[in-house]
């Protein structure tokens, strides 16, 4: 597997790649918990992200950790160093934006679902929290 997708309610796909050299420990961990569904929100603070600060969790290093994303990054806040202020909490930045604090980078969505990313974002910013699926490719 080199990656996973995001399912919606009104049956879109959305592809995302693993950053399997950079961040490894953390995709291993990350599709060992996969499938799952939860109800995912929009950020406050951080820009243009989606975020879920209930998902299964995982217990992973510190890898490929910053607060600044790239727009299709996803990003998985590890449980160590305990000061960390976004352990367990998964996000994705569907344009501009910088972390509370520092997550491990270790996805971006496929360049050919770029717009898809941004018009779920859009979506759950103006009108509300959405169901989402994620699930292995």
């Amino acid at each position: 597997m080199s990656g996973f997708k995001i399912s919606t309610s009104d049956k879109r796909e959305i592809h995302f790649d693993l950053y399997l050299d950079a961040a490894p420990a953390t995709c291993k961990a990350f599709l060992g918990i996969l499938p799952f569904t939860r109800i995912f929100y929009h950020a406050r603070i951080s820009g243009e992200e989606i975020w879920i600060d209930d998902v299964p969790p995982l217990h992973i290093i510190q890898e490929n950790a910053s607060v600044f994303t790239e727009p299709g990054e996803v990003v998985f806040g590890p449980a160590a160093p305990a000061r960390c202020k976004t352990a367990n909490c998964f996000g994705i930045y569907y344009g501009t934006g910088k972390g509370l604090d520092a997550c491990n980078i270790f996805a971006r969505v496929r360049e050919s679902d770029r717009i898809l990313l941004r018009q779920l974002g859009e979506a759950i910013w103006k009108h509300g929290a959405q169901e989402l699926t994620l699930s292995a490719t």
